[in-house]
């Protein structure tokens, strides 16, 4: 890996702290060759403090360690891209992120589908929501759907009509993060299952 420390007048480059897990990123740091070095070495992220005028390694005095999984560089060699396990929150005022942001993962569409279904949970009194229609009615109700859905699937599956296998698949989905919900749990409890699987 060839870095370019001599572009900048100070010898340091951009290191882009990003968690491993979520992909969020975290805060942004600076690292001269030595805080690389120590990085590597400790498998602790190190920086160099500008304020502080040495090398400072996250979490020295917190205990809120950035653990080390990868480091690369970008197509000019002058920025790092540095992927971590982070201990605790990583921003000095207690937040995940330096954009006081939640490190919560984050599945595109899938989350914010999950949102408005918490919405319709939490006003199951609108008559206008067929989701809320279904946490009016039980659990029976909702996981009676999602086997109704899960049915319909296979059966589409076993012909040759994509478009209706697509719908098919998408309502099943819709109604099992229904029912996650209903149970108390969220997309992310699944993929946390299938990681310790993994």
């Amino acid at each position: 890996m060839k870095i370019d420390f001599n572009k900048n007048p100070d010898n340091l480059v951009p290191a882009i702290i990003q968690d491993a897990q979520t992909k969020n990123v975290l805060m942004l740091g600076y690292m001269n060759q030595e805080a690389l070095e120590v990085t590597q070495k400790t498998q602790k992220v190190t920086f160099y403090s500008r304020t502080k005028q040495r090398l400072w390694t996250k979490g020295e005095e917190s205990g809120n360690f950035l653990n080390l999984v990868d480091i690369k560089v970008d197509c000019d060699n002058d920025t790092l891209l540095v992927t971590v396990n982070p201990v605790g929150p990583t921003c000095h005022k207690g937040d995940d992120t330096c954009w006081a942001e939640k490190n919560v993962q984050d599945y595109g569409f899938l989350s914010a589908l999950e949102d408005i279904i918490t919405s319709r949970k939490n006003d199951m009194e609108n008559p206008d929501s067929y989701v809320a229609s279904l946490f009016r009615k039980g659990i029976n109700k909702i996981a009676q759907k999602v086997g109704e859905e899960a049915v319909e699937t296979v059966i589409e599956a076993k012909d040759d009509n994509e478009e209706l296998f697509l719908n098919e698949s998408a309502d099943l989905l819709f109604h099992y993060l229904i029912l996650l919900q209903a149970k108390g749990y969220t997309l992310d409890d699944i993929a946390q299952v299938l990681q310790k699987r993994h």
